[in-house]
């Protein structure tokens, strides 16, 4: 995510072929009516049906960036539950944004101030650096990003182009303030990009999100995580996460979302409605729901029942927690750890000394001294031995 946000510079006012939708498809109104479908197929993870759909597309404009952009963000959909794991997508999705600046360019030789081709070529970049900041290869990712802003640069002065080409300034203006702020140790390579202007990229998603086609959904994306994870804005992004899981009721990210926004704002009894839905698509095989969501949905559903003083009910779902963190190798989220401290403790009392030594250890090995976890985790531990030698 970080350097996708580095791939636009501000823009300024200037309309340059703005109605020429024949020379454009990002213009093509049409167009965009004939794939409409595909593109919500997409997102609520039908991606089969989708593709049938791009594959046309790709049939009419064999040379156009646009299908190898499409199949390239159906991909990095298909990753989005859990960016981390290892998979041969990630190599198939930069397959493809590979293949849409590689036709980008070609547009590009005929007219280098090609406002289409360019903003393809910064975006195919920009999905790239995001790509690759995710994986946390930050030398790919800065390297990427810096290309997408060199493409981003020939667009200037043509803001009201398109509000597609307004997702990447919205992106900078927004995240550029915000990797400062929370990655300090990319500062060396931040001084090479401009500052731009939180509020004004909030404005600017805001307007994307209105008004975009094809970047209309990756817009209200960033607007979610950004209301509730930065503004702390609870009941917005909740509001923003119905919204999307119910026009999109198949997509497993916008379900753990609005689960999530559930939780956070003591929606208790929907929280775990929708947290044993999730349970019961994983079981179920549903495609996209997997152990990430699992454990996000087992812990909230531990954590209500708890406070409900429901403990029996509780620590079975604190098991899960466990098991799905163990499954995706995330025994140092702080999901884990709580479920393995209460856990700890539960077995301890109950003289379960062997399951309850390896969550100490684990405990210990993923937090540091200081921390307060680890603290319970130490004392937990020589009352255990204490025990044993009596």
């Amino acid at each position: 995510m970080i350097l996708m946000a580095l791939m636009a510079q501000p823009l300024m006012a200037k309309v340059h072929h703005q109605n020429d939708s024949s020379k454009y498809l990002l213009l093509n109104f049409g167009l965009q009516l004939e794939i409409t479908d595909a593109v919500d197929q997409m997102y609520d993870f039908n991606f089969h049906k989708a593709e049938v759909e791009f594959n046309w597309l790709k049939y009419n404009y064999p040379d156009h960036p646009l299908p190898y952009f499409l199949y390239g963000i159906s991909t990095w959909w298909q990753m989005m539950p859990n960016l981390d794991a290892e998979t041969p997508l990630g190599e198939e999705f930069l397959a493809y944004m590979d293949s849409a600046i590689y036709m980008a360019e070609k547009m590009t030789k005929v007219d280098k101030q090609n406002i289409e081709a360019n903003f393809f070529l910064a975006g195919s970049y920009g999905f790239k650096g995001r790509y690759h900041s995710e994986k946390r290869h930050w030398g790919k990712s800065a390297g990427a990003g810096r290309m997408a802003l060199k493409y981003l640069k020939r667009t200037k002065g043509n803001e009201s182009f398109s509000p597609e080409i307004l997702f990447g300034d919205a992106l900078f203006n927004y995240y550029s303030i915000w990797i400062r702020e929370n990655y300090p140790m990319l500062k060396p390579v931040l001084m090479f990009f401009p500052k731009g202007d939180k509020e004004l990229g909030i404005k600017q998603l805001e307007e994307v999100a209105g008004n975009a086609f094809y970047t209309r959904v990756e817009a209200q994306f960033f607007l979610m995580r950004i209301k509730a994870f930065e503004q702390k804005k609870t009941f917005e992004a909740l509001r923003l996460g119905e919204y999307m899981f119910t026009q999109y009721p198949n997509n497993p990210y916008f379900h753990r979302f609005y689960t999530r926004m559930l939780y956070t704002a003591g929606q208790y009894n929907k929280a775990i409605e929708e947290s044993q839905d999730i349970l019961s698509k994983i079981e179920n095989g549903k495609l996209g729901y997997e152990a990430v969501s699992g454990r996000w949905a087992s812990f909230f559903i531990a954590h209500i029942l708890n406070g409900r003083n429901k403990k029996d009910e509780a620590r079975e779902y604190y098991k899960k927690v466990l098991a799905f963190s163990e499954e995706t190798g995330s025994e140092d989220s702080g999901y884990y750890l709580f479920a393995a401290i209460h856990m700890a403790e539960h077995y301890a009392k109950q003289g379960l000394y062997d399951q309850a030594l390896p969550l100490i250890a684990n405990i210990r090995k993923y937090t540091k001294r200081r921390d307060a976890r680890y603290k319970t985790a130490k004392a937990l531990e020589k009352q255990i031995k204490k025990e044993k030698r009596k």
